[in-house]
């Protein structure tokens, strides 16, 4: 006779306190069979040695050794198309209900429809909550019920609202009983879904109250080790958005909140526009003719620009997975007005590198600096490579790190003049929003 249970489906929120479907399957009336997902028409799409995958299982390994030691359970890790799994999951359980936590990326919400619609089939209940981000969906919407476009009128309406809510943490470990006992479900090694362990590890995060006080002062400067990291654990889901808003709040520091309001500002747009993901929000600025050479395209990931810190954050990049927020800022608009070359090239190759890529925030941020995304710099605004050397790299700590040779004679001279790049990019542009 088959086992009745309720199924939680880990996704984005790879952690065991905190985590709002979890707390909602654990209080149900069945046991709790908890399971992860190596989705097959993700992973076909990534190199072998991703360091995103290591990281997820590794984390997974390190759940299912914690409910395996204490509560007598643990976790079955399963590969394939999520509906192929599905399929076998009912031939071998009486499943009640699914629970898991929203995902608002476009594959996310068409692959919740299709699992929703087989499992409606089956008599089987989809249950889905907020849990990565503090609103979502149309719950900040402008007084017309429209969405907003410009981040600051957004931010305000988030922190008036936030005002009106009591931010509610969810005590999973209180219903820790309610786990399916079974302390053998199905295990994946990482070759056995086609991957081998990457060398580039993902770093904690750090929240120390003097990260938190000294962020808005150091943020800036990519020299400084000043940055959090949390970028990756937010991704992930390791860490509560919830608990990291509290620090914030309790720190009282408004910049370091604010950045965590932006994440959700770009997750609104993708959520209200899945259209951005692939097509400017500025539709006039997909006709610009973009010059996409493909020699400058590969020296720009490689780090071979000529200009030293657009090649100190490519090379960041490339060796860690990591890029400072600032350099992100200035390569991206070095490819995109200095060397013409599409957004979307960009944000693929950030795509496939970044530890932290998460597709609202890196397609808003590349959509930023090229001028076409919502709230965005004007495509006049050209940052001068060499300039902001002397504004936040002067002593050129960071450059001297990730490009050591760019004093020497082998060191690439520059591939576009910025004075003569700055006018040709004004002069297609300009062309191209008549």
């Amino acid at each position: 006779m088959k086992q009745s249970v309720n199924i939680f489906w880990f996704r984005r929120d790879l952690r065991l306190d905190d985590n709002k479907a979890l707390y909602e399957a654990l209080k149900g009336d069945f046991p709790v069979l908890p399971i992860f997902i190596f989705d097959s028409e993700i992973l076909n799409k990534l190199p072998e040695d991703d360091a995103r995958v290591t990281f997820i299982h590794n984390t997974l390994q390190a759940i299912r050794e914690i409910l395996q030691n204490k509560y007598d359970s643990s976790l079955a890790i399963l590969h394939g198309k999520p509906i192929e799994v599905y399929k076998n999951l009912i031939e071998n359980y009486t499943i009640n209900a699914v629970y898991t936590n929203h995902d608002y990326e476009p594959y996310a919400i068409k692959r919740d429809l299709e699992i929703e619609s087989f499992l409606k089939e089956n008599s089987i209940e989809f249950k889905t909550y907020k849990d990565q981000v503090i609103f979502e969906k149309n719950e900040i919407v402008k007084s017309d019920g429209t969405p907003y476009v410009v981040y600051t009128p957004y931010m305000k309406t988030w922190k008036a609202k936030f005002k009106t809510i009591t931010l509610k943490n969810f005590n999973t470990e209180n219903h820790f009983n309610n786990l399916l006992k079974n302390k053998v479900l199905p295990n994946l090694e990482l070759s056995k879904i086609g991957f081998k362990p990457s060398n580039q590890p993902i770093e904690n995060y750090t929240i120390t109250p003097t990260i938190i006080q000294n962020y808005e002062a150091k943020r800036n400067f990519p020299s400084q080790d000043a940055t959090s990291k949390l970028g990756p654990h937010l991704r992930f889901g390791t860490v509560s958005i919830r608990k990291m808003v509290q620090k914030a709040i309790a720190e009282e520091n408004q910049i370091f909140w604010q950045e965590l309001i932006w994440r959700e500002f770009f997750m609104h747009i993708l959520w209200h526009y899945p259209h951005t993901a692939t097509q400017s929000f500025k539709p006039q600025y997909d006709r610009i003719v973009w010059r996409n050479n493909e020699t400058e395209f590969k020296a720009w990931c490689e780090g071979k620009t000529g200009y030293p810190l657009v090649d100190a954050g490519m090379r960041q990049l490339n060796e860690t997975g990591f890029m400072h927020n600032r350099v992100r800022m200035l390569v991206g608009s070095f490819l995109c007005k200095h060397l013409l070359i599409d957004w979307r090239w960009g944000e693929a190759y950030f795509a496939e590198k970044l530890h932290d890529y998460d597709m609202a925030s890196n397609v808003g941020n590349w959509q930023w600096v090229a001028g076409c995304g919502v709230d965005a710099a004007p495509y006049f605004r050209i940052f001068n490579p060499t300039t902001q050397i002397e504004k936040f790299d002067k002593n050129l700590a960071y450059i001297k790190k990730w490009t050591p040779d760019f004093q020497e004679l082998t060191y690439p001279q520059p591939i576009v003049d910025h004075t003569f790049a700055r006018e040709r990019c004004l002069r297609v542009y300009k062309e191209a929003l008549q």
